[in-house]
């Protein structure tokens, strides 16, 4: 029985219970004169019943299987070859080790040694009788615990306040796993950095004027200066980005006003998702619409007017990514200027205003709020985008405002530091995590400048 007929099996007792409480509560109703003289309705019951069974359930569930195979894997080693445990280090143990595990995977074991081929089949009918065990712990603790939460359903059992507090424990939980995995992403990032820093000065990632993380390996190599200034990487993905908003701030909130307020239901039912597909296109397709269209179109326009465009430009990457974040900027303003209650219109039209001047002076200052939130969901979005940039605006980190020359992002050049096999000891490899870091707290500014806007005219227009 594998995990997702296990946790299938979980479900459907659950299911069961909720079933079983439900029954219950009624027939103990009954004879009283109702649902009405039960403590809570008896949706609540059947709903105490199958979290008391499935909660605890998914607790068990999760911790077998997390530790399941280091379990078992662990008692596999002193199985293992004798001349390889009194002469290999430990780096080869745990390599062979490994060959094991995926043979018992169903890896292919043609190549493997027939003692290790055996540990593998061992490994195997391990895990098999793990998961049988696994299932019997479940149903049996799934039977107890349905007979103890039955045992609870009775006519003054305040279900629903049970329930209710179940379900802020788990909104809770799952409110704080969203905050430590922030926390984690950030201390490891940081960590990372930190040690960059101690081979690298600050001073010359924060002000050079050049990047070429390649260091030298011998004294007479050439093109391996190991310069991390990180200043040509951020002018790059500030260019990009701020061609990408000059293109979907005004389409998508122009397109948002007219949905909102000038078009019919009919167009209004229709033309908002045609728009919204942009946002489900994936992004390598933008990137080869960028590369094989958008790029040798803006080279030839340019070309024509007399100027020197390069083959992959940050023009033609902002375009493209422009008219990719659209859907971010218009669907949200679209929701928050309908949202504007009818009410402010009304009295703006009443006192002679048009309806230009109404939307102009009335409901776009009273929806500015939720705009601001898109366009920086939207500027959000285009900082970390990597596909388009390295299709389309090449991996040249020049320092340079230029929209026409090439550029680089430092999201791209985090993928390319970190392509391969690499070594964490290395200033290139860091230089990746510091270059993250970088990127946290220019987000982390855009978003408290948002904030900052959104409270102050939340403040003027509630």
């Amino acid at each position: 029985m594998n995990s997702l007929h296990l946790l299938l099996l979980l479900v459907a007792i659950s299911a069961l219970g909720q079933y079983v409480g439900y029954r219950r509560s009624i027939s103990l109703a009954g004879p009283l004169g109702g649902v009405r003289q039960l403590a809570s309705l008896p949706v609540y019951y059947g709903a105490w019943m199958s979290l008391s069974i499935l909660i605890p359930g998914l607790i068990v569930f999760c911790l077998w299987l997390a530790l399941q195979d280091s379990v078992l894997v662990e008692s596999l080693y002193p199985q293992l070859p004798a001349e390889l445990l009194t002469t290999a280090d430990q780096a080869m143990i745990d390599l062979t080790m490994s060959t094991v595990i995926a043979a018992s995977q169903g890896s292919s074991a043609s190549h493997l040694d027939p003692q290790l081929q055996a540990l593998a089949e061992q490994l195997a009918t391990m895990r098999t009788s793990s998961q049988t065990l696994l299932a019997q712990v479940l149903v049996l603790q799934s039977l107890v615990l349905m007979a103890l939460s039955f045992a609870r359903v009775k006519v003054t059992f305040v279900a629903r306040a049970t329930v209710e507090r179940i379900w802020l424990a788990l909104l809770f939980i799952c409110a704080g796993v969203a905050v430590v995995t922030t926390l984690g992403i950030l201390l490891s990032v940081l960590f990372e950095a930190i040690r960059f820093f101690d081979m690298v000065p600050i001073s010359e990632f924060l002000f050079g004027t050049e990047w070429s993380p390649q260091i030298a390996l011998r004294a007479d190599q050439q093109g391996s200066s190991g310069r991390f200034g990180v200043l040509p990487l951020m002018t790059g993905t500030l260019l990009v980005s701020v061609i990408a908003l000059a293109v979907a701030v005004p389409v998508g909130l122009m397109s948002a006003i007219y949905l909102s307020e000038y078009a019919e239901k009919k167009w209004r039912d229709r033309l908002k998702p045609a728009l919204e597909i942009l946002a489900g296109i994936p992004t390598v397709v933008y990137g080869v619409f960028a590369a094989l269209t958008v790029a040798p179109l803006v080279r030839d326009l340019g070309t024509s007017l007399g100027l020197s465009v390069s083959s992959e430009s940050a023009l033609a990457a902002g375009l493209v990514m422009g008219i990719m974040i659209i859907p971010f900027v218009s669907s949200l303003s679209d929701d928050i200027i309908h949202a504007v209650p009818q009410s402010m219109r009304d009295g703006s039209l009443a006192l002679g205003a048009t309806e230009s001047e109404t939307i102009k002076k009335v409901v776009i200052p009273a929806a500015l709020p939720g705009i601001v939130g898109g366009v920086l969901l939207a500027a959000s979005r285009a900082i970390g985008e990597t596909m388009i940039v390295v299709m389309a605006a090449g991996l040249s980190a020049n320092l340079t405002l230029n929209p026409l020359d090439s550029v680089t992002t430092v999201t791209v050049q985090i993928v390319t530091l970190l392509v391969g096999d690499q070594e964490f000891d290395s200033p290139k490899t860091l230089a990746a995590f510091a270059l993250g870091l970088m990127l946290f707290i220019v987000t982390l500014a855009l978003n408290f400048y948002a904030l900052y806007i959104v409270r102050k005219y939340r403040e003027q227009y509630e």
